[in-house]
């Protein structure tokens, strides 16, 4: 597949497309009822897809041994390129053990529809204890992220994969915006400099604060809400697309932003997941990636900046892309504006901050947030999606 680079090469220098062509997937079809069948979980269904559109660039396929050992240890690929998140399938050791190294492998769905191919090359058991530890920073059980650790298989699978067919996302077809189109698209806008915006919950005036104040000094905004699999007290995909509908309608310049999707699980790993959303950034045609407070963060388990700190280890330009950091947004009543510590003089006491906690909380009352903190017609929206049934919690 050849692509017209514009701003930014893709991580490793080369979009990878791993969606087979028509004459490999007739092929395959024919196979599919001969291969052995493995079916992956919404996590490794997002990672197939994310592989297969170039967004995990520049993984072909799920990581072997040596790149997993080199990824969990050091933040390293055994090619010297920066990779902060396995990417693994793992399953259960009597499902690895009916599989042979050299062999295709059928991949199905989570409904057990066949969506891909792997070429299995090696399968090898890890630790999942020093995986927790060295990506989350923690083994606690009650961590999202580790949680899923803990739970999956035992052995990975690895080897390059084939995605059947790229099906239109069932719920946002006209959001869904590869890596290849999205390079296009800022190409034919003349963006040079494009900044990436990553959130999995609804928008709100902090997040536009920061998006904006980047937004003074770059080409573009390519807003990339995440779609795929989070916790169940996340607000839903659909909900939050509306959100950022309805504020671009209103508060930004049409000809500046782009809203897409981004398929990808949600890990929960703090500062090594803000490097992995940058690099994913980097690989749609982003040259700069917003690092807010706490990003990628659940509960206590990360300083308010690590995950801006955490660029600091390495040199540089080595991961391409220039992070952009914000510290944490408020609406200061002094000069009836949103502001940071650094652009402030108010005290704490004129300083209005609400968690996305508190302001789910006030939405279940049936209270609305304040203006200082939510667009009204977001707030809005986010009431009518998440007010529940009296005596329900």
């Amino acid at each position: 597949m050849s692509l017209s680079i514009s701003a930014i090469a893709p991580h490793g220098g080369q979009l990878i497309n791993r969606i087979a062509t028509a004459e490999q997937r007739q092929t395959f079809i024919e196979k599919a009822n001969y291969l052995p069948r493995v079916q992956l979980d919404a996590r490794s269904q997002s990672d197939l897809e994310m592989i297969a559109i170039g967004a995990f660039s520049p993984l072909t396929g799920f990581m072997g041994q040596a790149d997993y050992i080199g990824v969990v240890n050091d933040m390293y690929l055994t090619s010297g390129l920066p990779w902060a998140i396995p990417v693994t399938l793992p399953v259960s050791q009597a499902v690895a053990d009916a599989l042979t190294e050299g062999d295709l492998v059928r991949l199905d769905d989570t409904n057990g529809e066949f969506i891909g191919v792997l070429e299995l090359t090696e399968k090898y058991t890890y630790d999942k204890t020093h995986e927790a530890i060295q990506v989350y920073r923690t083994d606690d059980a009650n961590h999202p992220g580790v949680k899923v650790v803990y739970g999956q298989g035992e052995v990975n699978l690895a080897g390059p994969v084939w995605l059947l067919e790229r099906q239109p996302h069932p719920q946002f077809p006209q959001y869904q915006i590869d890596p290849a189109a999205s390079r296009a698209m800022f190409e034919a806008r003349g963006w040079k400099t494009i900044v990436g915006f990553q959130t999995r919950n609804p928008i709100h005036r902090a997040h536009e604060y920061i998006q904006k104040c980047a937004l003074e000094t770059v080409d573009g905004l390519f807003l990339h809400p995440l779609v795929g699999a989070t916790k169940s007290d996340d607000i839903p995909a659909d909900v939050r697309m509306r959100c950022y509908e309805i504020l671009l309608e209103k508060y930004f310049p049409e000809d500046r932003v782009i809203l897409a999707i981004n398929p990808a699980a949600m890990r929960y790993a703090g500062p090594r997941e803000a490097i992995f959303h940058a690099l994913v950034r980097k690989n749609y045609g982003c040259t700069h990636f917003i690092v807010g407070r706490d990003h990628a963060g659940v509960g206590d388990y990360y300083g308010t900046y690590d995950a801006q700190h955490i660029f600091d280890e390495f040199k540089p330009g080595e991961l391409g892309i220039v992070p952009m950091k914000f510290e944490h947004a408020f609406y200061c009543t002094r000069t009836e504006q949103m502001a940071t510590s650094k652009t402030s003089s108010s005290s704490p006491e004129e300083r209005v901050h609400l968690s996305g906690t508190k302001v789910r909380e006030m939405l279940r009352r049936g209270e609305m947030p304040p203006p200082q903190f939510s667009r009204p017609e977001v707030a809005a929206e986010l009431a009518r999606a998440m007010q529940v049934p009296a005596g329900v919690s």
